[in-house]
């Protein structure tokens, strides 16, 4: 499964924009299947350190016992309202879970030292921004994946 520095070095200029967007808000919402296999959403906050992406939790939260369940996740960036809407970011894949406890209170930090809680590593099979052309009259939608790299789609 590629990593974040996969797909930066894959596709940088991408990257750079999902990252962007990805660091401009602190809470994002986070997808992940409840047993039933509905989709249950969340608020997480991530950051990329290490060339990967990482999301923690507090212990026992829906949201990690849905990844360790079925480690499928889709990450949505906090989102302005217009007129400053800069674009979002989306980043879908796989989540593993980290269980070495240095590496969780290294990443978790302060949410660590009050007890246990999960870390994740995401993947990457996906990821996109959308955001207005120069024009402001269509949206570009850039995607990138792994098999297909990146793609520009506009709509009008």
């Amino acid at each position: 499964m590629p990593s974040w520095i996969d797909f930066e070095r894959d596709a940088p200029a991408l990257a750079g924009k999902v990252r962007a967007r990805l660091e401009a808000h602190t809470h994002m919402t986070l997808a992940t299947l409840r047993r039933d296999g509905s989709p249950r959403i969340s608020g997480t906050e991530a950051q990329l350190r290490d060339g990967e992406l990482w999301i923690g939790s507090m212990w026992q939260a829906r949201k990690a016992l849905d990844l360790q369940r079925d480690p499928r996740y889709a990450l949505h960036s906090g989102s302005d309202d217009p007129p400053g809407w800069t674009g979002d970011a989306k980043v879908a894949g796989r989540a593993e879970e980290v269980v070495q406890d240095d590496r969780v209170k290294e990443l978790n930090g302060e949410a660590a030292a009050n007890g246990p809680s999960h870390l994740f590593r995401l993947d990457i099979e996906e990821a996109s921004v959308v955001e207005l052309a120069p024009s402001g009259k269509e949206l570009v939608i850039t995607v990138w994946t792994p098999r297909d790299g990146a793609r520009e789609i506009r709509r009008a």
